[in-house]
């Protein structure tokens, strides 16, 4: 029984070299699925921005860059190199793939603003139809604030305090669908917060910096909690691998869970730091265009009262032409 067991999990796993840096290039390999994915969600972003440089319009390289080198290469990378390769052998490499898939790649996705280009690259009928979408009572629903925030901060305990992470552990379907739930997760609530996209839940930049300072301790208690669990996270999953072929370089199981969470809490801590230091920046800027636009209204205005007190007669002249107009 034993022997089958870990003759499954040798399976699953492979005969691993021991883990380092370079490990994360050396141990690359394309999975079909998520290679799948990235080329199609990125070539409809680059062939949309073709499509805006055909008719002569602008679009931002920044968004570009972001939606397609940061969001979508981080996506291939968390997915297809070392990262997946260890990603079923040491929790602490996993945890590195959590973090990335659920907060680097959904904030690097909304700063690429693909539904504002959708919006200008669609043909007239799935325009509207995007439209219908973006203002139904559903989407409006799933982008609340508060759901988005409760969704975005439970997701992680319900992940690694019940069967669903050893299920993740067992069955390629769950492990595949793990990736993707934790990319939509973290975009339902990042996209509203960085505010790029017309998209419902939008708020102002005072809520969408509490929200961002509301994950800080969420994390930290979750990555506090994973370090000084006594119980190991999928079952015996770990403590078996020492069984095969890889045990004579895997770390302590427990050790490993220890790194583990204090990689969960560090980088969560780290990126929402990050995350509030480039809300701070576009409250800053959105401030000062608004001061901007109320200072032309101004000098419009005082330019009005100047050419009236100067010219009084073709003001008055004016007026009363407005005052017998029908």
């Amino acid at each position: 029984m034993l022997q089958a067991a870990v003759g499954t999990l040798v399976e699953a796993t492979g005969d691993l070299p021991r883990f380092t840096a370079s490990s994360l290039f050396s141990e690359w390999s394309l999975e079909p699925v998520s290679f799948v994915l990235t080329v199609w969600v990125a070539g409809l972003y680059v062939y949309g921005t073709l499509v805006l440089r055909r008719r002569g319009d602008h679009w931002p390289v920044g968004r570009t860059l972001a939606f397609v080198g940061l969001g979508m290469g981080s996506f291939l990378f968390a997915t297809s190199s070392g990262l997946a390769a260890y990603d079923l052998t040491l929790l602490s490499v996993h945890m590195v793939q959590h973090m990335v898939l659920s907060m680097l790649v959904p904030m690097a996705l909304a700063l690429g603003a693909p539904v504002t280009l959708a919006l200008r690259t669609l043909p007239s009928r799935p325009r509207r139809w995007l439209l219908v979408v973006l203002h139904s009572r559903a989407a409006k629903v799933l982008s609340f604030p508060p759901l988005t925030f409760t969704v975005y901060v439970v997701s992680p305990w319900a992940l690694y305090f019940s069967g669903w992470y050893a299920a993740s552990l067992h069955s390629a379907y769950v492990h595949e669908m793990m990736h993707i739930h934790l990319v939509l997760v973290g975009s339902l609530f990042f996209w509203p917060i960085l505010g790029i996209d017309p998209v419902p839940g939008r708020v102002g930049y005072p809520f969408r910096m509490l929200l961002v300072v509301l994950t800080l301790p969420f994390h930290a208690f979750l990555g506090v909690t994973i370090m000084g669990q006594e119980e190991l996270l999928g079952g015996s999953w770990y403590p078996d691998l020492h069984n095969g072929p890889m045990g004579a370089w895997l770390p302590d199981p427990a050790d490993d869970q220890h790194l583990a969470g204090g990689i969960l809490w560090g980088s969560g801590d780290l990126i929402a730091i990050v995350l509030f230091a480039a809300l701070f920046t576009q409250w800053v800027r959105s401030s000062m265009k608004e001061a901007a636009r109320e200072d032309r209204r101004l000098d419009l205005l005082e330019a009005r009262e100047r050419a009236a007190a100067t010219n009084p007669a073709s003001h008055a002249a004016g007026a009363s032409g407005a005052e017998d107009a029908p």
